[in-house]
């Protein structure tokens, strides 16, 4: 059974910090850190970014055994090189082996796209891997295009093609990191998935949607906390205080006659009844200027 332990949103950084979700599977037990996108300077200030964002992935990664690269292979725009501090990363922790998992292939009708992109992330040093061996890779050379900056790592042990949403290829990655799998004791009990509280889940699913209902810059300025918690006859009964810059940001969250409020609510109680597994009762309060809306 799939748990869901990650919020998940439509925008950028919607992971603020590294997340730990734990699969046991027969005898063997992994653990992936989920880390904040790796960003520049640039970037922390542009989204009001917490400067945590530069020293997680470090963290996670001095606990790592493998570097696992998610690459959007929908976004034409960015799909075709690493990000910088990707590639710096990868340099720094290069005694480690790294795979790249190319996410939302489903999205991509055209093979020829997916199998170039392959060749221009990887420098083309994949052709004989077995990740790809199954796909017929075209005989003629494509050059490798020259660039200002590094785009591509020559040093991939391995590439994955996964949609999170459809599944596909996510059991082939799975079987390959039981594969890698060390002999150690394991960290966690069979039973758990995640170290989050649920406290914190709740949180950060709001936060999640917020970013999903709003435009622009304006959901990375809302400041979310937990008010109430408590599960009784395994209902958790849950609320949650969006604090708003200014009424206008208030009024463009709860809409006309709170319909987006609504809305938002909605979402998030069938995100956490999916993440818990059991009944939720949320409450989505909004304050500005000191003043509350229920």
């Amino acid at each position: 059974m799939l748990e869901k332990v990650c919020p998940t949103s439509g925008k950028v950084h919607t992971t603020r910090k590294a997340n730990t979700a734990i699969l046991t599977t027969g005898q063997t037990q992994l653990v992936f850190y989920d880390t904040p996108g790796l960003v520049t300077q640039h970037e922390i200030r542009k989204h009001h970014l917490e400067q945590s964002f530069k020293s997680a992935y470090r963290h996670a990664i001095q606990h790592a055994d493998i570097i696992a690269v998610m690459q959007d292979a929908s976004n034409s725009w960015t799909r075709k090189s690493l990000h910088p501090t990707v590639i710096d990363t990868l340099k720094t922790y290069a005694q480690l082996p790294s795979l790249l998992v190319l996410n939302k292939v489903d999205a991509l009708k055209s093979k020829r796209v997916l199998l170039d992109l392959i060749k221009t992330l990887t420098n083309d040093t994949l052709r004989s891997k077995s990740a790809i061996k199954k796909i017929s890779l075209p005989s003629e050379s494509v050059g490798v295009r020259l660039n200002q900056r590094e785009t591509s790592w020559n040093h991939f042990s391995d590439v994955f093609l996964v949609s999170s949403i459809t599944g596909s290829g996510l059991q082939e990655l799975q079987d390959y990191l039981v594969d890698c799998a060390k002999p150690r004791r394991w960290v966690y009990p069979a039973d758990v998935y995640t170290d989050e509280t649920p406290e914190t889940l709740i949180v950060e699913s709001v936060r999640a949607r917020l970013l999903d209902y709003l435009p622009q810059e304006i959901p990375y300025n809302l400041k979310c906390e937990l008010e109430y918690y408590n599960v009784e006859n395994r209902v958790v009964y849950t609320s949650v205080l969006v604090q708003c810059p200014t009424p206008r940001i208030e009024r463009l969250i709860c809409g006309e006659s709170n319909g987006k409020l609504r809305q938002i609510t909605e979402r998030v109680t069938s995100d956490l009844v999916e993440m818990f597994g059991q009944a939720v009762s949320l409450t989505i309060t909004t304050m500005s200027g000191g003043k509350r809306n229920a």
